[in-house]
């Protein structure tokens, strides 16, 4: 039989459960993986809790790698032992198998390990269109990015040296700020300790910069619109410390016309060619050597529940797997 990790009521990590499950044959336009890896995300976190909504029973995980083992009817571009990932609905990637639509996959390079792929797939395609996609970026700029050392942290400040960015990453702890910086952070900032905004000042010149990536959302928010420059753009593109609070338009005017964006992954992959695209460029970066992937946290399917835990209390660093 095949296990997964499912959820009947929402709350705290001890609401996961290591079941047994049916996973039946693929139908039109679907394939049936087995897993090698699944990627841990802090989004999984949302659907646990009940911030984003699911259906109840729910699986989790929007991110795994594996083999194909059996094609559904109709299906074309893929066969029986193709190496894949993914990233995206429906849930239930916290799984030794499962069936799954062909819109969601990427066919995997050789180059490329299986628990690699799913500690980036996600982060990978989110720095891809964060750097590649949501603003003109040119050699020269400064950026400001919180959770530096984080999982995507970790994968944008790499693309950025890459693309002849300065970043100013933020941090909680000189452990993390060693890390940012040996993946190419510039400068950092301690923002349980220092004014984000104010020294974003100091390192620019009383300028601010023209783009800030925030992940952690509520209480960086402030700080975040204090650190653009006129006409600068505020990327909130995660909520790890809750919901950022309603926006006051007349601010957006008083913090010098600024703009800000909420985006969402799945919007920046649901064309297929730019998705492959993204995708391309990403692989092509890893298996060369110019973006490493940190793994430094890896589990057991069985203890999500303690992995939620660490993930939530912000004890890791870079990204985390689960290993089959």
């Amino acid at each position: 039989m095949a296990h997964a990790i499912r959820f009947h009521e929402t709350g705290g990590p001890d609401v996961l459960r290591w079941e047994e499950v049916e996973v039946g044959a693929p139908g039109p336009g679907e394939v049936r993986i087995r897993h090698a890896a699944v990627g841990l995300n802090f989004a999984d976190t949302y659907f646990r809790t009940g911030l984003y909504p699911a259906p109840l029973p729910a699986g989790l995980g929007v991110e795994a790698a594996g083999t194909i083992e059996t094609v559904g009817p109709g299906v074309t571009g893929f066969a029986e032992g193709d190496r894949v990932t993914y990233t995206g609905s429906p849930l239930g990637a916290y799984s030794t198998e499962r069936v799954m639509p062909t819109d969601s996959l990427i066919k995997l390079p050789d180059a490329i390990d299986f628990e690699t792929a799913a500690a980036m797939t996600m982060r990978g395609l989110t720095s891809a269109y964060l750097l590649r996609r949501i603003h003109p970026l040119g050699a020269g700029d400064t950026v400001l990015l919180h959770a530096a050392a984080g999982g995507v942290g970790l994968i944008v400040c790499q693309w950025a040296k890459l693309l002849g960015l300065t970043v100013i990453g933020t941090v909680s702890s000189p452990a993390k700020a060693e890390l940012a910086r040996a993946h190419g952070c510039d400068h950092i900032v301690y923002y349980r300790e220092e004014d984000v905004a104010e020294r974003v000042r100091e390192l620019t010149g009383g300028e601010g910069v023209p783009i800030v990536f925030d992940s952690v959302g509520r209480t960086t928010f402030a700080g975040s619109l204090g650190s653009l420059r006129r006409r600068g753009l505020l990327v909130c593109f995660g909520t790890a410390s809750g919901p950022v609070p309603p926006i006051d338009a007349m601010q957006l005017a008083l913090h010098g016309s600024v703009f800000v964006t909420r985006p969402a992954l799945a919007d920046y992959i649901a064309d297929p060619a730019e998705r492959a695209e993204l995708a391309g460029e990403l692989f092509g970066h890893v298996a060369a050597g110019r973006i490493r992937i940190e793994i430094n946290q890896h589990y057991s399917l069985k203890d999500a529940a303690q992995a939620h835990l660490d993930l939530e209390s912000g004890r890791t660093t870079g990204s985390s797997v689960f290993v089959l």
